[in-house]
């Protein structure tokens, strides 16, 4: 029985992220937009780059790791708020914004 050191969590962390990245990519290669395909695909990459700055002691990979991490995060919480229409986030539109909208698609036509 040994003590887990920082070094050993972050690489365990690494690659549950890592899985779980692959796993959510595999699901999105089903569907038809391309956007959260390329998105994962540069997780992906610096998910590896982490791992790889981890095991090789690179401090810029492990801190370019951590702060992609940290705007990952933000950004997977604004989604989830925005779904769950928190706050002020609302995928409902103004009475103004419907009108332009029918406006645009009039003079299309």
């Amino acid at each position: 029985m040994g003590c887990c050191t920082g070094r050993c969590t972050l690489i365990f962390l690494c690659t549950l992220q890592l899985l779980a990245a692959l796993e959510r990519q595999i699901f999105d290669f089903l569907g038809y937009q391309w956007a959260p395909i390329l998105a994962n695909f540069l997780h992906i990459i610096v998910v590896i780059l982490g791992l790889f700055g981890t095991i090789q002691y690179r401090p810029r990979y492990i801190m370019v790791y951590s702060i992609w991490t940290a705007l990952w995060v933000a950004w997977n919480v604004f989604i989830f708020c925005f779904y769950l229409e928190v706050g002020g986030l609302s995928k409902v539109r103004t009475s103004f914004e419907n009108f332009h909208h029918v406006e645009n698609q009039m003079s299309i036509s």
